[in-house]
């Protein structure tokens, strides 16, 4: 089943094309990812989920609801942690929390969602004495407090420090157990590798790519990175003239080379064929982010 569709999204500012005919499903129970750089047209894009702007064209459908003319049912089955957001500064976390929680019919237990994102310990403070990681998971609990179908978050865990951030990934996948959709906008390349089931890459208002991360970093030009001591004796031109070799750089002591399965493969036969031992030899996989700097055309 389809909990979110995007068909044809359109939206210009001022002459600009900001979202430039964008298209996606998110199945329920995914976790589906929207990266790319700033100005790529991802905030817009997640707003007109949200309700917040219309489109100049195109359609949205969340959970079968049309943000633009079924707002009262869309607000029961969509939860949004907004990139920036703010409360009034005397507003205690507890009072927050139950300011919410009235809102909804059936509210999720707000001391158990507390306890979860390490809230517990403050539900005395006021929203103002908060820290700025402690404010992240404030409202990442209110997003949560309606027990929502659908989960907007954009930019996750910006300000939380590693523990925490780990804390609230554990907490996004028990979502997905659950059988909660998550739409999730983020920068941080190994929160969208670990969590997501599929990534829109989104660059200049379309989408460069669509994939699984693991199916995006398949898509790199270098799918493999071998480094090794640069005082070994291997010219320079027999590395580069190594099947599926995309580039060879000498950097701080180190040799590396760039390129696929293949290349490996090469590279190891003609250190035997030449009799030649590799200091401090690695092989890494690629990443996301070399797939998303292939993808948005930054330079590796």
């Amino acid at each position: 089943m389809t909990a979110i569709e995007v068909r044809g999204l359109h939206k210009t500012y001022g002459g600009r094309k900001v979202v430039d005919g964008v298209s996606f499903e998110v199945g329920e129970g995914e976790i589906f990812g929207i990266l790319g750089p700033n100005g790529a047209g991802k905030t817009t894009t997640v707003e007109c989920v949200e309700g917040l702007r219309t489109p100049d064209a195109g359609t949205v459908r969340v959970c079968g609801y049309d943000p633009r003319t079924r707002r009262d049912e869309l607000t029961r089955v969509l939860g949004v942690q907004l990139q920036e957001s703010d409360l009034q500064a005397k507003l205690t976390v507890r009072e927050a929390l139950d300011l919410y929680a009235s809102f909804y019919e059936r509210p999720a237990d707000r001391e158990e969602l507390a306890g979860r994102l390490g809230l517990l310990p403050h539900l005395r403070t006021r929203f103002g004495k908060l820290s700025g990681g402690q404010k992240q998971r404030l409202f990442i609990a209110l997003a949560l407090l309606g027990r929502p179908r659908a989960v907007v978050l954009d930019e996750l865990t910006t300000g939380l420090d590693p523990r925490a951030r780990r804390d609230v990934w554990a907490l996004v996948e028990s979502l997905r157990d659950s059988g909660v959709t998550v739409l999730l906008v983020t920068h941080f390349m190994e929160e969208a590798q670990r969590l997501c089931d599929r990534i829109a890459v989104l660059d200049h208002g379309r989408i460069a790519a669509l994939d699984t991360p693991e199916g995006l970093i398949g898509r790199t030009s270098a799918a493999k990175e071998i480094s090794f001591d640069a005082d070994t004796p291997i010219a320079p031109e027999a590395l580069r003239a190594l099947p599926g070799a995309v580039s060879v750089a000498t950097a701080d002591g180190r040799t590396v080379v760039a390129g696929t399965e293949e290349t490996v493969a090469s590279f190891v036969s003609l250190l035997a064929r030449e009799g030649v031992m590799a200091g401090q030899l690695r092989v890494a996989d690629a990443t996301l982010d070399d797939a998303y700097l292939d993808l948005t055309g930054t330079d590796r």
